[in-house]
């Protein structure tokens, strides 16, 4: 983390006060993610967010399977081996467990340390994502597993399954009229905030980009405009309920006393 970074003096002047940095979305099962208290002039341990619930990035679709590129010799290189890499580490991690429990001597494994906590819901997922299928397996290997996935980001086809998300008890958050720039997003439409509100999600704007995140009041403004959603309703989904989907709303996102 570089407390020195223009970005965070960028982003404080847009009205931004936390930030969760996660790293690209190559790989299914990806690492930790650092949820960030924006202070201008602090340092590397002091711009981080003091008490906050430990995240992990996980990744679906095409910038894991890669069939696109011209150099790809990997697994995955389909949807479903994606879905497989998913069941064969948490099978993996359920032995492990089990290993540990019988035998404390068991040889560590951080990477399966890591699932663990994510199976006794000691960390949680923020998972890349577009396409319906791909969110509708995520779930259901999440369910065959005992945790919940915590958050489905970018998911443009939310809309499609958003039943599917409310029961399983996820939050999203979606980019607001991002689409057309890769296939896997050609079903996204403008609506997608909207319907997923309507059906009793919660909804957040994510930003993705520098100069958007500056700007994340219009960007909740489209939600207003495609949708219909009221202006308290659409500034939440910058506010409040990114903060809920961080653990964080105790502390962040609404103006209130002891915040």
């Amino acid at each position: 983390m570089n407390p020195e970074d223009i970005n965070i003096y960028r982003q404080l002047s847009g009205g931004v006060t936390s930030s969760h940095i996660l790293h690209g979305s190559a790989n299914t099962i990806g690492g930790q993610t650092q949820l960030m208290k924006l202070r201008w002039g602090a340092t590397d341990e002091g711009i981080k967010f003091a008490g906050a619930d430990p995240f992990i990035k996980f990744a679906l679709g095409e910038n894991v399977k890669r069939t696109t590129s011209s150099n790809n010799n990997r697994y995955p290189d389909t949807r479903m081996g994606v879905e497989e890499v998913l069941n064969d580490a948490f099978d993996r991690a359920t032995d492990y467990q089990a290993n540990m429990k019988a035998n404390p001597n068991t040889r560590r494994d951080l990477e399966l340390d890591a699932l663990v906590e994510i199976m006794n819901k000691k960390r949680f997922i923020t998972c890349h994502s577009y396409v319906q299928t791909e969110i509708t397996y995520a779930m259901r290997v999440g369910e065959k597993y005992g945790f919940p996935f915590n958050t489905f980001t970018h998911i443009l086809e939310g809309y499609k399954v958003a039943d599917k998300m409310k029961a399983h008890g996820a939050n999203v958050s979606t980019f607001s009229d991002w689409y057309m720039y890769k296939a896997e997003v050609q079903d996204a439409i403008a609506y997608n905030a909207s319907i997923m509100h309507k059906v009793g999600l919660n909804v957040c704007i994510n930003s993705d980009d520098a100069e958007m995140a500056r700007r994340l009041n219009q960007e909740a403004a489209k939600v207003v405009k495609y949708g219909g959603v009221s202006e308290e309703d659409a500034l939440k989904m910058v506010t409040l309920n990114p903060a809920k989907a961080l653990h964080i709303e105790n502390k962040v996102g609404s103006i209130k006393a002891g915040k």
